[in-house]
């Protein structure tokens, strides 16, 4: 009888915990907020930039403010540095990382990731000084080259994986890895697809893009631990999105066309 009582308080404890968690998903609050809380970091082209007069645009940016038009509720941009962005999102800055981050075990121990959105993986832009010997990225892995990327991106992890032999320099922010090759400093960047193609389309005279993927990172929308009401919504919004034709004209704008590079510029 004992242990009966026992595991009916045991199985009511669980589901007492499981209500609790329920009640707390971030839908709850955006809805009673009225807003949504984005974290993600500007200067990603063409997923989060900011425009010369202080505008957040891109890829991603208008992803958001589309679904937090569904859901009725304001969007709130949270541009934050990307070491922090994780830490963020678990004190509740933010309600949701929109940001071009890659889907990876490491990550998934902290966060919960909604479907795949988008497919990339990782390029490498090298000077136009070494054009000529540098021919595929494994040409890289010497020690007489300098490699530069973004501290804590999957260009870091994948410099470091494939590049043991070359000097790997980190930085802040894409635009400053990116700026050594431009300036000489370094003789590759190492970074994300979509960004690095851009970037040489508007630097042909400094820099030459190797545009072999040679990772694979799917993107992913990040929440809070223990959220399936939120990751209910997000991976239903997603298949939505991309059914009506919403996904399409919002990639066609950004990864088609150039017209709004001006407006960082």
């Amino acid at each position: 009888m004992k242990g009966t009582l026992s595991s009916i308080f045991l199985a009511s404890a669980v589901f007492a915990g499981s209500l609790a968690n329920a009640a707390t998903s971030a839908i709850d609050n955006i809805l009673a907020n009225g807003e949504m809380k984005v974290c993600f970091e500007a200067g990603y082209i063409p997923f989060e930039m900011k425009t010369k007069d202080g505008r957040f645009i891109g890829f991603d940016i208008d992803i958001a403010k589309h679904m937090s038009s569904v859901m009725e509720v304001k969007f709130t941009p949270v541009n934050t540095a990307w070491d922090g962005i994780i830490p963020a999102l678990q004190t509740g800055k933010c309600d949701i990382i929109i940001g071009g981050m890659a889907i990876t075990p490491q990550r998934n121990l902290k966060v919960m990731f909604a479907d795949t959105y988008l497919e990339i993986g990782q390029t490498v832009l090298i000077s136009s000084s070494v054009a000529g010997t540098v021919n595929s990225f494994r040409d890289l892995n010497d020690a007489k080259y300098t490699i530069s990327t973004q501290i804590g991106t999957t260009g870091a992890q994948a410099a470091k994986k494939f590049f043991p032999k070359a000097k790997i320099d980190l930085y802040e922010t894409s635009a400053d890895a990116v700026l050594q090759v431009a300036n000489g400093k370094a003789d590759a960047f190492v970074y994300d697809m979509p960004y690095n193609a851009l970037y040489a389309a508007q630097h042909k005279d400094s820099v030459v893009h190797l545009d072999q993927a040679f990772t694979y990172e799917p993107l992913g929308w990040a929440i809070r631990q223990d959220d399936p009401n939120f990751l209910n919504f997000l991976n239903n919004y997603l298949v939505q999105i991309k059914k009506d034709g919403t996904y399409d004209r919002i990639y066609d704008k950004w990864f088609n066309s150039d017209a709004w590079v001006d407006s960082i510029q």
